[in-house]
């Protein structure tokens, strides 16, 4: 059980609620977004509008891809050290609002090598330079709530999770306008994102009534609103349920942790270039079966909030989801040679292993055991105990 609920110093939420952003008060903003999506949806310009209202004076950098790399972090970097904002604005997809995590690090303390801060809960006192504002344009990893940025390190092919409280920003917007243009397979791989991160911190050792609460409520409206969303992208209720759904499990994992789906998802992501939200939907059913005989009663409660009865009716229940919204069923099916993936294995299981969240599985894994996980995984073989 955590002693400290971490959640943003402020929360606004709902359509129009991007608004919110003259909320505040300072000299510069530093706008980091990505490559193109919120610069032609309008929103990189009325953020600087909103902004210069209020007096303050704003750069944007929009440079950032999917699944940020040290070096994208580090050109952001250099250009916030020009600039010297009080404000940082992470704008768009997670890989941008993460990028931007990792950029005020670097700018709070410049000397900071890469390595040092990998190790959880590392990284100093943020805030005495900036502040930090989240805007999320997808319904999935909910960074806008949450202690964690995942940075890439091309050269090895993988993907780190820094971890640290500092991390949770101090002001998150979670307004599903943004995500009104979001294509249908982004919209599925983030949804099942925000699932996995739901049905993960339900069932760690640092899970209580507060984390489980918002969990639960996650999964219920995920179940509910995913298929609409991705449908029906303009049907702006789901979108919005979906939206709050993302930043609920993003609350909740950010206070219980995640487990091994994400140590293994990291790996696969940074290796073989999966989505994140993809890949953890292929892991999640191998892994909840994994898990059942440490964690069969709590998952047994989640089930019966969607109609199942135990482990395996949720298992098997997040499998129909998962083909509903046209998500594959194995890694194979992702176009993953089998060769590469036989070759790969080893260093992603030693990867996995030393990964932050292995430790707050609620069943504590030998490395065979995640081999065998990555193999039942690569083929769409179930689990058997």
């Amino acid at each position: 059980m955590a002693k400290c609920f971490i959640v943003p110093g402020q929360t606004f939420h709902g359509i129009g609620s991007f608004n919110e952003l003259g909320r505040i008060n300072g000299k510069k903003a530093f706008i980091v977004t990505g490559k193109g999506s919120m610069k032609r949806s309008g929103y990189i310009d009325k953020a600087c509008e909103i902004l210069n209202r209020n007096g303050i004076e704003t750069e944007v950098f929009d440079g950032v891809e999917a699944d940020p790399s040290i070096e994208t972090v580090m050109f952001g970097f250099d250009a916030m050290m020009s600039f010297q904002p009080d404000w940082i604005i992470g704008l768009g997809g997670c890989s941008a609002i993460d990028a931007a995590k990792a950029m005020w690090v670097y700018y709070e303390y410049p000397d900071t090598k890469f390595k040092d801060i990998i190790p959880p809960f590392t990284i100093k006192e943020l805030r005495k330079k900036a502040r930090f504002v989240a805007i999320p344009s997808t319904s999935g990893t909910g960074t806008e709530a949450t202690c964690v940025a995942v940075i890439t390190d091309r050269e090895k092919g993988t993907k780190y999770p820094l971890v640290s409280y500092e991390l949770c920003p101090d002001i998150a917007i979670v307004d599903a306008e943004l995500c009104r243009s979001m294509p249908p397979h982004v919209t599925a791989n983030t949804g099942l994102d925000a699932l996995t991160h739901a049905l993960e911190a339900y069932v760690t050792p640092l899970a209580d009534a507060y984390t489980q609460s918002l969990a639960e409520r996650a999964v219920t409206d995920i179940f509910a609103a995913l298929p609409i969303a991705v449908k029906h992208g303009d049907n702006m209720q789901a979108r919005q349920k979906m939206h709050d759904a993302s930043c609920l499990a993003g609350m909740s994992f950010n206070n219980a942790l995640l487990g091994i789906v994400h140590s293994l998802s990291h790996q696969v992501g940074g290796m073989f270039g999966v989505e994140h939200g993809r890949a953890n939907a292929i892991l999640l059913p191998t892994v909840i079966r994994y898990n059942a005989p440490a964690a069969g009663v709590l998952y047994s409660q989640l089930a019966r909030l969607v109609g199942e009865k135990d482990a395996e009716g949720l298992a098997t229940k997040i499998e129909t989801l998962r083909g509903s919204v046209d998500v594959e069923k194995s890694f194979s099916d992702c176009g993953i040679s089998e060769n590469n993936w036989l070759d790969k294995i080893s260093i992603m299981v030693e990867n996995a292993m030393a990964d932050a969240c292995t430790g707050c599985n609620p069943r504590l894994p030998l490395a065979e055991d995640l081999a065998s996980i990555l193999m039942n995984a690569y083929y769409g073989r179930q689990w058997q105990n």
